[in-house]
């Protein structure tokens, strides 16, 4: 289980950090308890004062999160689309979408395997990481290669992978900068990583506190400022390439959805949870806020706030830095 800090040093750059939310919860899934949220000043970065041992957080995502639910014949590869409709859709607000043709490339934190499917249609030799073990089922249905658990680096030879991407991941992970420095292990010298992670320093977390929906505790607990990741880059040996604010239009759309089906502490969402019904006055409403992202206005809001950075999601590109 989890193991409440009761000290306040940043885990990033080892200075003080101070409570910003003492009760934030599972405002999707459900999960039973509250956690504190801290901020450090210093370098900006903001985690949960916990420690999650793997054995909870294995049970966590097999149990809370709904790809048990899933529909196996349902699963489809990610496509190709246009540079237009990726430029107005903020899809390049996705790792996997930075990742050329013909490359090796390890995905972790697979999801249901729809990268795979999309890197393996474009000619790269693709390997996945998920700690739901619920990805074993696609796994063995498309042929992917899959390893079902926490990503070890120790599983793949050093030097091996062009590409890693980490596509809303670290913010799940217990030790970030351990987790980079096993990234910088297996990528190729020159090789790329690709993140991309919520941005609690933007907009929306400003001004909705609480209600922000990608808080998302206990899943997400790491929020990284570009100070606090140039900071985890350089104790792991990597190089930040480059920062930037890239919000998926549709990221608006659910969290207007979420402000309006958010539920109290323990419950599941009725809209995060699959098979979950609403009442007749919230169906209505759900359908208005769809009409309004149809109109291409979250799109537009999520273009304008990116221009200034101050977007919902960041990308980070690192890169492993050349032998001598």
């Amino acid at each position: 289980m989890s193991t409440i800090r009761s000290d306040s040093v940043c885990p990033i750059c080892g200075k003080t950090a101070y409570i910003q939310y003492a009760d934030l919860y599972d405002d999707r899934y459900g999960f039973p308890d509250t956690f504190g949220l801290h901020h450090c000043p210093s370098c900006g970065h903001r985690y949960i004062a916990g420690s999650f041992e793997p054995d909870f957080l294995r049970k966590l995502y097999t149990d809370y999160y709904p790809r048990s639910s899933y529909d196996l014949a349902a699963h489809r590869p990610h496509q190709a689309i246009g540079k237009l409709k990726a430029w107005l859709t903020g899809a390049r607000a996705l790792a996997f979408r930075w990742v050329p043709k013909d490359v090796r490339v390890l995905d972790i934190g697979c999801g249901f395997g729809e990268t795979l499917g999309y890197h393996r249609a474009r000619g790269c030799d693709v390997y996945g990481v998920e700690a739901d073990e619920n990805i074993l089922r696609v796994a063995e249905r498309c042929g992917y290669n899959v390893h079902a658990g926490l990503f070890d680096p120790s599983l793949y030879e050093a030097d091996f992978f062009d590409y890693v991407t980490m596509d809303q991941v670290i913010e799940h992970v217990n030790d970030p900068v351990e987790t980079l420095r096993g990234v910088e292990k297996v990528l190729k010298p020159g090789g790329t990583l690709v993140l991309s992670t919520p941005n609690a320093e933007g907009l929306g977390a400003r001004i909705l506190g609480h209600r922000w929906v990608n808080w998302h505790i206990p899943y997400h607990q790491h929020f990284f400022s570009r100070a606090s990741m140039l900071a985890a880059a350089e104790k792991a040996g990597l190089e930040l390439s480059s920062s930037r604010s890239i919000t998926h239009a549709a990221w608006l759309y659910y969290q207007w959805v979420h402000l309006l089906t958010r539920p109290d502490p323990g419950i599941a969402s009725s809209f995060w949870s699959p098979g979950a019904r609403n009442s007749i006055s919230t169906k209505i409403c759900i359908k208005l806020l769809r009409l309004t992202h149809y109109s291409l206005f979250n799109h537009i809001v999520a273009r304008i706030v990116d221009v200034f950075g101050r977007g919902d999601n960041r990308i980070f590109i690192l890169r492993k830095k050349l032998s001598l």
